[in-house]
């Protein structure tokens, strides 16, 4: 999305609100299956006092028919690859320096069912529910002003709150260039699962996956931006892990996806306390002065499935506000 300036701080109810968050902080989506996260692109955009509500949303189409087969012992096992016919993410992103930020979220999923009871069920889906919390910090290594390039690191933990999933810890580089109207961002993360529940052999699958995040982007004006990007993941690094009989059997499930997204940037008429009493008193330039220039971003994408384990469409929708 377009960078925007740094707003200042114009009360405390956001640290409130993180700090009731962060209490019941955790991670991660279904175990087992490829890490699949919002269709989002992180950023070194940070400064002291700087805060951002995301609304991060996803609803596919075209998914791909679950993968069944007979194991050794003669039952009937099927693949558990991560698809979700809908997610939707709310988040709240807050800057404590120039050079460091966190932010804390939870996730709602349609989720497709984990344990069918007959071959009639195995493309069915849950209803939409509240399925994990998460939270990250990233830091700025190397802030971009303007053309140049930029390098920061994020780390990500994300917990179900399913009992028995397991979590996640997602780290890597974030890396930006820009030129002019020209940018581009490239997110590469490892992800590590730990915890949870031993699967069927009695083990811990605490695999490693790859997932990247890719964008170029075009900036016409303050108001308009026009970006192509892409997302996915490579499920199960090498041969890490301890894959169940039945995992081995229908084999790993990567998903990639591509297409082009629109950003739509916005002031939100919100006035700060001075901002108003120069309103009143007809002093203009001193009320623009006062005013902390909320923004609003919505970004409107579709994504295309390029193999047959990703589901086919994905439209994105994502609202962010600064404030």
């Amino acid at each position: 999305m377009p960078n925007h300036p740094a707003p200042k701080i114009r009360n405390f109810l956001g640290w409130r609100i993180a700090s009731l968050m962060f209490l019941g902080l955790g991670t991660a989506p279904a175990a087992g299956g490829p890490a699949i996260n919002q269709f989002e692109l992180k950023d070194l955009e940070s400064a002291p006092g700087y805060r951002q509500f995301q609304s991060q949303n996803a609803w596919s189409s075209g998914q791909p028919s679950r993968e069944a087969a007979v194991n050794g012992a003669g039952e009937q096992v099927f693949d558990d690859n991560s698809v979700a016919r809908q997610r939707e993410a709310l988040e709240m992103e807050m800057g404590l320096a120039a050079w460091l930020k966190f932010r804390i979220g939870i996730e709602f999923e349609e989720e497709r069912l984990d344990d069918p009871l007959s071959m009639s069920e195995v493309n069915d889906f849950e209803s939409l529910k509240l399925t994990e919390m998460g939270g990250e910090i990233i830091a700025v290594l190397v802030p971009r002003k303007g053309n140049g390039f930029g390098l920061g690191f994020v780390t990500e933990v994300e917990r179900p709150l399913q009992r028995g999933e397991q979590m996640q810890l997602n780290t890597g580089p974030i890396i930006e260039w820009a030129s002019g109207a020209w940018s581009a961002t490239l997110v590469p993360t490892v992800v590590q699962y730990f915890g949870g529940d031993p699967n069927e052999e009695g083990q811990r699958d605490n695999k490693r996956d790859f997932a990247y995040a890719v964008q170029a982007m075009y900036t016409t004006s303050p108001a308009w931006a026009f970006a192509l990007e892409a997302y996915g993941t490579l499920d199960r690094i090498g041969d890490n892990g301890n894959a169940t009989a039945s995992q081995r059997l229908l084999g790993e499930h990567d998903q990639h996806r591509i297409g082009p997204v629109i950003y739509i940037t916005r002031p939100v008429t919100t006035l700060s306390a001075g901002a108003i009493e120069s309103r009143q008193a007809g002093n203009l330039e001193k009320m623009e002065s006062d005013d902390d220039g909320s923004t609003m971003t919505v970004g409107l994408g579709y994504f295309a499935g390029l193999n047959s384990a990703t589901p086919s469409s994905t439209l994105k929708l994502s609202v962010e506000l600064d404030f």
